[in-house]
């Protein structure tokens, strides 16, 4: 939705077709995670804002995001307006943006987008800016390099870590800065099970087969690296090819293997398999398992970046292992890549973008030189070669030369070809951007769409055709990125001035038919009084008018909140007002055949779930006396209480919204009927959220008051082109619907509706004289956030 955002922070459960391949699809994940273990607690987002608050600014916003993709690690902190439960294990974030979208065209679709409505359960309005998507992306950083003499070596002493430094190094803290032999740094049995290695007898290793090396190991025992990769197959992740190299360096097996079930996605970005490739492939995964078992000494170690994933894969169980993404240990439980270890660490360049997927007898042969390294130079020098620093370094740089190449007049960062990584250390100043900061914490974010959307260069960019061709990209690049920007459009020809202001004709029109009700007919002399009384106590009252065009008087009567107009026509219709036995009803236009369908989706709108709307309160009550009054209602969350934005008094209405439905339920029958301080109380479930509400007033107050003339519609087909751009909005819900259900467990997702272009078409609430209520454009941004819930 647009920039209005909608939270859920459920963790998914595992639906009906999981249950076979969930343990494959977990190792999927966890592969892709650096080959953590399984998770005990979920990500979740707490936003308590309702009412007058449903309203953030582009900076709060901003605070989310940034939160979520960076975290305390890289020294973000918690947005002022919501909480991040347990944001170290997001999988990731997901921004969904649709182009030249607003406010306008979610309330005029809003049957339209049906899946938007039912997963995204909060919707935020986003405060107007002159150029939302710049604030979104970030300004640009401004990378300028410090000090880069040619004297800036490993030996300088701004780059090398003091000793009082050292004793801070994760490294040396874990294993101190003596040199050790090789059976110090293999994993406990106790990291095993904390870092998800299959363990001999644990349940989830029923079938796995033990390798039976199980001769006690010394610090002369063999090294032997192991990488595997995989494709995902209907069975989850199975292993197309192994690797293993002896202590030399030598290959001792490379094969391809053929996995079991069909092959769903080759990821051949990654794995360098393709469907050709395994077409004449016998061997099977148990064949491996026999050739490992053979070749392994009764002492071996095995060595490998993330290892438990492989043995995983391989449904295999080896006592003793060196997982070098633990060895060169990091704070807060983060860890290296192994692309980068090889080059920090080794000086060798390996997973070169040049090249078809990895090379599993490259990595195995990297992780192996690695722990050799780690076990010869011993903790302190590793942990001198300062690798924090050298990321931030490296990735800082990757930024400037892309930066330069753009501004080919700004500095660049020179680099000898043949330089160790180690023995060159710039420092640079930085004045970061949001995709920046991404860039320098080793996530390249990820930017799908029709628009240009950024021109740093610094994103995975893809400019599509269609939002068929985006959606598909998606489908296979969002699990593979930890940040997405995925951009929607519904074209050119549908964002006219002329065509907006249709549409926002139509929707002025329909709200403000179903605000108004018309009851009668009265008696000749009846007392108005008493009718605009009676009403009243459904809720606030806009404008009443008699209408004397009929044979007897009628009582036009517009108020000022859908829930009010909704309840004086299920309260008062046969009812019998001012001595006249009344039908009320609301008016019959072409744009109103659908209202009971409308109101019945707002009823049943996942926004409004738990929430009730009460009328009939006196203005003299405060919101401490209401607070008092409802205090003895089970589960009573928050509320309510509108204030006319205009004078700032509150309404004789308000809303309670409860921590559970059935509290809710619970509450109206108690409310209807209540007397609090006189005043008998009526009550029905909640119509309109808070941004909706305040989007209604300025609709009204939008050209002035519209007093009791209605605006009808002549029964009349809708353009060729409103009909097509209903079947545009409906096919781009379903996308959303699509690219929703694809993310994993534990993925911020945020739907954006960034405005209409002011440029282009913009309405603004007339003035007030009197305390003026800051200008808002109508055709403003909304959002939507969650957390993926599969049902």
């Amino acid at each position: 939705m647009a920039k209005a955002v909608c939270v859920n922070g459920h963790k998914r459960p595992a639906g009906a077709g999981e249950e076979a391949g969930g343990r494959q699809a977990a190792r999927k994940r966890r592969k892709a995670d650096g080959g953590r273990g399984p998770e005990e607690k979920s990500s979740h987002l707490s936003a308590a804002l309702f009412g007058e608050d449903c309203e953030i600014s582009h900076d709060q916003l901003y605070e989310l995001l940034k939160y979520a993709a960076l975290g305390k690690c890289h020294n973000a902190t918690q947005p002022s307006w919501c909480r991040i439960y347990h944001q170290r294990h997001l999988a990731g974030v997901v921004v969904i943006v649709l182009h030249e979208m607003s406010q306008l065209h979610f309330y005029k679709f809003y049957l339209q987008f049906k899946h938007l409505r039912k997963l995204f359960r909060h919707r935020f309005t986003l405060t107007p800016s002159a150029n939302f998507l710049a604030s979104l992306y970030g300004e640009g950083a401004n990378l300028k390099p410090q000090n880069t003499a040619q004297g800036l070596t490993s030996t300088s002493s701004q780059c090398i870590p003091k000793s009082s430094d050292l004793q801070c190094d994760p490294i040396i803290r874990k294993y101190g800065e003596k040199k050790r032999g090789l059976t110090s740094y293999t994993l406990t049995l106790e990291e095993q099970k904390k870092n998800d290695y299959p363990i001999k007898g644990s349940p989830g290793c029923k079938g796995y087969i033990d390798t039976e090396c199980d001769q006690q190991r010394t610090d002369s025992s063999p090294l032997f690296g192991l990488d595997c990769e995989m494709c995902l197959t209907a069975k989850g992740n199975e292993v197309t090819r192994v690797s293993l190299v002896d202590a030399q360096g030598q290959c001792l097996l490379n094969e391809l293997v053929k996995p079991e079930s069909t092959v769903v996605n080759y990821r051949t970005r990654f794995s360098g398999i393709t469907k050709k490739m395994l077409l004449p492939v016998k061997t099977r995964l148990s064949d491996i398992q026999t050739r490992l078992k053979k070749i392994l000494p009764h002492d071996a170690v095995l060595v490998g970046h993330s290892l438990n994933a492989d043995l995983q894969a391989l449904e295999m169980i080896h006592p003793s292992v060196i997982d070098t993404s633990l060895l060169f240990a990091r704070n807060e439980g983060r860890r290296f890549k192994l692309k980068f270890l090889a080059k920090a660490v080794l000086g060798k360049e390996i997973q070169c973008e040049q090249k078809l997927g990895h090379d599993p007898a490259e990595d195995a042969r990297a992780a192996l030189e690695l722990a050799q390294f780690f076990i010869e130079q011993g903790p302190a020098k590793v942990a001198e070669l300062n690798l924090e620093m050298l990321l931030t370094t490296e990735k800082l740089a990757e930024v400037s030369q892309k930066k330069a190449v753009l501004q080919p007049q700004g500095c660049r960062v020179q680099k000898q070809l043949n330089e160790p990584p180690h023995l060159s250390k710039p420092c640079f100043s930085l004045s970061a951007s949001f995709l920046d900061c991404l860039q320098v914490t080793g996530q390249k974010p990820l930017l799908l769409g029709r628009q240009e959307m950024d021109s740093s260069g610094l994103c995975q960019s893809n400019l599509s055709t269609s939002n068929k061709q985006i959606l598909q990209r998606a489908l296979e690049d969002v699990p593979l990125s930890t940040f997405s920007i995925i951009q929607f459009s519904l074209g050119p020809e549908y964002i006219a001035s002329h065509l907006l202001a249709g549409l926002y004709e139509k929707v002025r029109s329909k709200l403000t038919d179903m605000l108004t009700i018309y009851a009668g007919p009265f008696e000749e002399s009846f007392c108005l009084k008493s009718v605009k009384k009676e009403f009243g106590k459904c809720g606030p009252i806009q404008s009443l008018t008699v209408v004397t065009e009929t044979y007897q008087p009628y009582v036009c009567i517009q108020y000022e909140v859908l829930e009010a107009a909704q309840l004086a026509v299920e309260s008062l219709n046969g009812a019998e007002v001012a001595g006249s036995c009344i039908k009320v009803q609301r008016p019959i236009t072409a744009g109103m055949l659908d209202c009971d369908v409308w109101i019945k989706e707002l009823e049943l709108d996942v926004e409004n779930e738990g929430v009730i709307y009460v009328a009939g309160l006196k203005e003299s009550l405060t919101e401490m006396d209401l607070q008092e009054e409802f205090s003895q209602l089970k589960d009573l969350e928050t509320l309510f209480l509108p204030k006319d934005l205009q004078s700032g008094k509150h309404r004789n209405c308000c809303f309670l919204k409860f921590q559970k439905s059935q509290s809710a339920l619970d509450a109206l029958e108690v409310i209807n009927g209540w007397s609090v301080k006189g005043s008998k109380l009526r009550s029905r479930n909640a119509l309109a959220s808070g941004h909706l509400w305040r989007w209604i007033w300025q609709v009204n107050h939008s050209n002035g008051k519209q007093g009791g003339n209605i605006l009808y519609e002549k029964m009349e087909q809708l353009s060729d082109s409103e009909q097509d751009l209903r079947k545009k909005v409906k096919k781009l819900d379903h996308h959303i619907k699509k690219l929703y259900r694809s993310l994993q467990n534990n993925t911020l997702c945020i739907v954006l509706f960034p405005g209409v272009n002011r440029s282009r078409f913009q309405i603004w609430p007339r003035p007030f004289k009197k305390r003026p209520y800051r200008k808002q454009n109508l055709l403003q941004p909304f959002s939507s956030i969650t957390f993926p819930q599969h049902f």
